[in-house]
């Protein structure tokens, strides 16, 4: 047996390590070059071989495709090229043993290349090409059993190379044999398409080809190949497109059908009922985990692409200082240095846009719930949730839960990469490395009671926004009435006091994020500080090799690092905002009073049984009790009785909107419901009547006729198709009320209830309603009126008396005259008010039908299109192009932000400036023999602490900046609201007004100050990192220069598109506020007349409106990365080659070791900063919007000392009117 190991492994396989033979030391196990680690690898291949022969007798279970996609033909071609390799190499090393020694013992080292080589080559090929020939599960099994093999061959190989200091052929074909074996398992499980391989979850309403037709141009993406996708070229048409013209809605194509909202929230709904009562948060993991686990595993790929750097630096210094391991390990390690690099790039761009992917998703189902859940929100419900709260959950929680998932992995893979880099540290100075893992634990600890604070605060924050918000709201709505009754300054000044609550929680959250964003800028100077100190107390030696390992691994991680404030700041606000969502999801909802009967009684459309009813279900007293009541089809009933009796709650009660306490109420039949008070969309006159029924031109006619609109129309400019303001404020009170009566006349419905729709419009007009719509156009309809107009009451088949919220009295007219003092006294009321003038008999009119050819005559040119331009409600402002400097220019300039600015921009040059001397004084002097250890980590730790004192500077300049901007902005807002005259807010929806003091004003106040100075804290440490790189080695000037310039070029490229999707977003984000805001205000008559399946579907198409420019603008942002990465590994490997190209000598090991330190983080300071300068983009578009309300046309000043009237005006009571002429504009 001995004489077989010894044919095989050869007498002294591991001789060269530690002088112990193989099979005596079980550690050789992992070891790459251990003939131990090629019988493991042979018997891998042997497994895979059964398996892949169990395979091919497997039944095909595979729809056949004559089209190879590009990941097949990906992973084909690259699995195919790798076991050639394998393969040639195990031949070479055959060929090599017979020439040097004639002999081919020992076999294991051929033998693995040739059998691997072959295997490999097999599997590869045949379940990239001809997979559809095979079984899923099968197929499946081999993949991910060749991914776990693979897998744990690779960590084999890494392992050894961090401890051993190693590099061979064999580790770059097993860490390579990794990717492959990730296409060979994305490759089988989203190369082929299976038979019985469908949805089951949820079907859309609408399939692709449908979505497409129906809503415009879908999105590339949808249809994108395999390397489209990883390089984001699917999106160059868009990129070319906004480069050459302003992109306006239409341009940007729709999303594909999985990101839609309707998708998402039936994906979320049908989870939802699956599972016994799981959280919402469970629910939401459960519907997006593959696409997490996905974005995770690309998360891991970046971690140890990224870690592998600091090993390619020393293995530079080496090559550097002569020792080379192998022939041309210098060429190997700068294509290693490039392969890496892209890697690196390609893995976080795709966890970055996946991870954006899934918050889109989030973002949109969560606000389709929030619109869902309000349209059913009970009574008691609306109580603890206002309009402007629910306002806040959609404009400014749901957005800040969306975006969460990009900084999700983030918490998990900076510890990963701390653990690395603690190996790698190890690796590099031993037991010092204890020093560095105690001080992280220390700063984390330090961080705790911050982070803890800071969830208090931002919690205290977002509730006194909801009262800032909810106060702001009820002012804005009721606007008009502030201003008559001069109401304007109070308001504001209560406005202004919830504001400084809101600026002083504000304060406490932007200090505590400031202490955190301190204490982990501070932390790489207190590790490398504590790190050095150790290893001059061990006495571990300082060599450029082990220092410039251990600052490079540190600056890679420090990116990270200093991430974490950030990550538990939006992990904070995300957790409070879910916490309010959820609150308001499980949140009591409307139980429908209405139980629709089976028509058993056909002589019964209504019926009150002993129902007692109560708006307040805790209330002792119901608000109607001892209800009972009978309704006939076709019967008209007038319900009258003095305020307050409970006449408008007994229509509610119909309705289903009171909840029952006890007893039985029943309705059939389909219902048309008038308001008391009217409500009125934002659109045209047409579109409020028709309420999303097909329009019929006679029914409309007649319906036009019968509410007295057609006068009204002929002096509007546009007819019906005259867009009406919001709440209809460009209409008169009787105007708004005849058209909520057109509405419910047009639905035709079996029951209409009326709320007092006469109170509105004057007697002549009143007397004409009555006639022609009640008692002619409802004529068979069952009617249920609230009137104080007891002259229509005698026309009534029966008169409802209701006092104190019960019926004292039911009959006819005669009847209850005769009976009822009550009524007498009533009637008398009425008389002595209105005088005693009665109506003449009330009969149905005796009209004619009108002609097609009058009504097309009548309103044939009201049916043109009509320009946007002279309507009322004018189409949201949006700046064009780039505006430049202008949006900072303005956030700057407020209460000396120039000068704050320029001091905290200072005191970061200053810090970076100082971390490069402290390297610079490290690389000086490492090895300079006349230089005491002592005196070269004490210098190195006073600059590192004077360096930390300007950082210190800088984040307290930071917020002390933020808030004084904050303050003035949204001070110059208030009083430009209040100031603008009533025409701004007749022509301008609500929700446009209300996403500024929300959501953009949210944005000012927490993300633009920090996101401003840290966007030029990391492009500065961008090209501290590229200038360090050139003065070391200057030949790489050659490369870089024309690389900044194309970097440069890009940038402008992108920016002239991203402008563009970022506006659009913003503006289209005013619909779903302003939506939402007309919903909440008309839920009742949206309930009445069963639409709420319409306005939901409304929701969703707004919600896919604002997603469509948000995913194409986080997708040009990955575009424009990735570019940038490949540019910049570009110049990397430009740099290792002249160091290694040049003569030995020509650098010192420590300025090699500084340069590279310097130039493996480049790629990552590269993505962050680009990162903070899409995001500051993004975000300086609020200051944009909120600037365009801050220059609103002013009403006349509210003094004007030469036009003040005497002390003792006025004298007396009048109103004069000459030539007065006005019209809505």
């Amino acid at each position: 047996m001995k004489n077989l190991w010894t044919v095989f492994c050869g007498d002294s396989d591991c001789s060269d390590i530690h002088k112990t033979t193989c099979e005596s030391n079980m550690i050789f196990l992992t070891h790459p070059s251990s003939c131990l680690n090629h019988v493991l690898i042979i018997c891998f291949d042997v497994l895979l071989l059964f398996m892949f022969l169990f395979t091919i007798f497997s039944k095909t279970s595979l729809k056949p495709s004559k089209n190879i996609s590009s990941l097949q033909l990906v992973s084909s071609i690259y699995n195919g090229l790798l076991g050639l390799i394998y393969f040639s190499f195990g031949i070479w090393i055959l060929e090599e043993k017979l020439r040097k020694t004639r002999d081919i013992a020992p076999l294991h080292w051929w033998i693995l290349f040739v059998f691997h080589g072959l295997i490999w080559l097999l599997i590869g090929l045949t379940a990239s090409l001809k997979g559809h020939r095979f079984s899923r599960t099968p197929l499946r099994l081999l993949s991910v059993f060749a991914f776990l093999f693979a897998g744990i061959t690779c960590g084999f190989s890494l392992f050894s190379t961090i401890l051993g200091n190693e590099m061979s052929v064999k580790i770059v074909l097993d860490v390579i044999s990794f990717v492959g074996s990730c296409l060979l398992l994305l490759c089988t499980y989203k190369g082929y398409r299976y038979e019985n391989e469908k949805n089951d979850i949820y079907e859309p309403l609408l399939s692709e080809e449908a979505y497409s037709s129906s809503y415009g141009i879908v999105t590339p993406f949808a249809k994108a190949s395999f390397w489209s996708k990883f390089t984001f070229w699917w999106l160059n048409p868009l990129m070319k497109k906004g480069r050459e013209k302003t992109l306006e809605d239409k341009d940007v194509p729709k999303l594909r059908e999985d990101e839609r909202a309707e998708s998402c929230y039936l994906l979320y709904m049908e989870t939802l009922r699956k599972h016994s009562s799981p959280s919402i948060l469970k629910t939401i993991l459960i519907c997006h985990w593959k696409e997490i686990i996905v974005s995770g595993l690309f998360a891991v790929i970046k971690v140890v692409t990224i870690s592998a750097g600091p090993l390619l630096l020393k293995a530079f210094i080496n090559v550097s200082e002569g020792n080379e391991s192998f022939r041309y390990e210098r060429y190997v390690l700068v294509g290693a240095l490039f392969v890496i690099k892209i890697l690196e790039s390609i893995s976080q761009r795709q966890w970055y846009f996946r991870a954006r992917l899934i918050g889109l998703k989030v973002r949109s189902l969560l606000t389709a719930a929030i619109y869902k859940k309000q349209l059913r929100l009970s009574n008691a419900a609306k109580l603890i949730h206002s309009s402007g709260e629910i306002m806040n959950y959609v404009t400014v929680d749901a957005y800040r839960i969306g975006e969460f998932p990009f900084w999700f992995h983030q918490i998990w893979t900076t510890s990963l990469q701390l653990c690395l880099a603690i190996v790698i540290l190890f690796q590099a100075v031993g037991l010092a490395t204890i020093a560095s893992m105690v001080v992280i634990i220390i700063t984390v600890l330090c961080n705790t009671p911050l982070a803890k604070l800071q969830h208090k605060f931002q919690t205290k924050l977002m509730v006194a926004q909801d009262e800032r918000l909810k106060a702001m709201s009820e002012a804005l709505v009721n606007m008009k009435v502030l201003k008559l009754y001069a109401w304007e300054s109070h308001f504001k000044h209560v406005i202004e006091n919830l504001r400084r609550i809101e600026e002083k929680w504000l304060s406490a959250v932007q200090l505590r994020k400031a202490y955190n964003s301190f204490l982990f800028w501070c932390s790489p100077v207190l590790v490398s500080a504590a790190t050095f100190g150790a290893c001059y107390v061990l006495g571990v030696p300082l060599t450029s090799s082990n220092v410039f390992t251990f600052i490079a691994t540190l600056r890679l991680v420090q990116d990270p690092v200093r991430t974490i404030p950030d990550v538990i700041g939006v992990f904070i606000q995300a957790n409070v905002a879910f916490t309010r969502i959820v609150k308001f999801l499980e949140a009591s909802e409307l139980e429908n009073g209405r139980v629709e009967s089976n028509v058993d009684d056909i002589n019964r459309v209504i019926l009150f049984e002993s129902a007692d009813l109560s708006w307040d279900e805790s209330s002792l007293k119901p608000t109607l009790c001892k209800i009972n009541l009978e309704v006939k089809p076709g019967e008209k009933i007038a319900i009258c009785g003095e305020v307050g009796s409970g006449k408008s709650t007994l229509l509610a009660a119909i309705l289903g909107e009171v909840p029952i306490t006890k007893g039985n109420v029943q309705v059939h039949g389909t219902i048309a419901y008038v308001s008391q008070s009217a409500w009125i969309q934002t659109g045209s006159i047409r579109e409020n009547i028709l309420f999303g029924s097909s329009l019929n031109n006679e029914r409309y006619q007649d319906t036009l006729e019968r509410c007295s609109l057609v006068k009204d129309l002929e002096l509007l400019p546009y007819g019906d198709l005259t867009e009406i303001g919001e709440r209809g404020v460009n209409l008169s009170g009787g105007q708004k009320q005849r058209i909520q009566l057109a509405r419910a006349l047009y639905k035709d419905a079996d029951i209409y209830l009326l709320d007092d729709p006469f109170s509105a419009v004057d007697a002549h007009t009143a007397t004409s309603l009555f006639n022609e719509y009640v008692m002619g156009a409802l004529k068979g309809k069952t009617v249920l009126l609230v009137t104080h107009q007891v002259d229509f009451l005698p026309a009534f088949d029966s008169v409802l008396l209701l006092s104190d919220g019960e019926i004292l009295h039911a009959a006819s007219y005669p009847e209850l005259l005769a009976t009822s003092q009550e009524f007498q006294d009533l009637v008398n009321a009425h008389k002595e008010t209105a005088g005693s003038e009665r109506l003449s008999e009330v009969t149905p009119p005796k009209r004619h039908k009108p002609s097609s050819i009058e009504i097309h005559k009548t309103y044939g040119a009201n049916k043109t299109e009509t320009s946007g331009g002279d309507q009322l409600i004018k189409k949201e402002e949006r700046e064009v192009g780039d505006t430049g400097f202008k949006p900072y220019i303005l956030y700057l300039k407020q209460n000396k932000g120039f000068f704050i600015f320029s001091i905290a921009a200072l005191c970061h040059l200053t810090f970076v400036l100082g971390s490069i001397l402290q390297n610079s004084w490290m690389a000086a002097y490492v090895d300079d023999p006349n230089v005491t250890t002592l005196r070269l980590i004490v210098v190195y730790l006073i600059i590192g602490v004077v360096s930390s004192m300007f950082l210190l500077t800088r984040t307290l300049s930071t917020v002390v900046m933020g808030m004084q901007a904050s303050r003035a902005l949204f001070s110059q807002l208030l009083v430009s609201l209040f100031r603008a005259p009533m025409s701004f807010y007749d022509s301008t929806p609500l929700g446009r007004i209300l996403s500024r003091v929300s959501s953009d004003l949210s944005i000012v106040d927490l993300d633009v100050p920090f996101n401003l100075v840290f966007t030029v804290g990391s492009t500065t440490n961008c090209y501290s990192n590229l200038v360090v790189l050139a003065v070391v080695t200057w030949q790489v000037l050659f490369a870089s220069i024309p690389m900044v310039f194309l970097a440069i070029r890009l940038q402008k490229y992108y920016f002239s598109s991203a402008k563009d999707l970022m506006r659009i977003n913003g503006t289209t984000k005013s619909f779903i506020a302003n939506h939402l805001a007309e919903s909440v205000a008309g839920v009742i008559t949206i309930r009445a007349f069963k639409e709420e399946d319409r306005f939901f579907a409304k929701n969703l198409e707004l919600i896919d409106t604002n997603g469509s420019p948000y995913f194409h603008y986080f997708s040009a942002n990955e575009w424009l990365i990735q570019r940038l990465e490949t540019l910049s590994a570009i110049i990397l490997a430009f740099a290792g080659l002249c160091m290694v190209l040049l003569p030995p000598g020509t650098f010192s090991s420590g300025f090699i070791g500084m340069a590279l330190s310097y130039g493996l983080s480049l790629n990552m300071s590269f993505v962050f900063s680009i990162n903070l300068q899409c995001m500051l983009a993004n975000y300086i578009i609020s200051v944009e919007r909120l600037d365009q309300y801050m220059h609103i046309s002013s009403e006349a000043p509210e003094v004007i000392e030469e036009n003040r009237p005497p002390i003792d005006w006025p004298t007396e009571g009048k109103v004069e009117i000459q030539d007065l002429k006005v019209n809505y504009s």
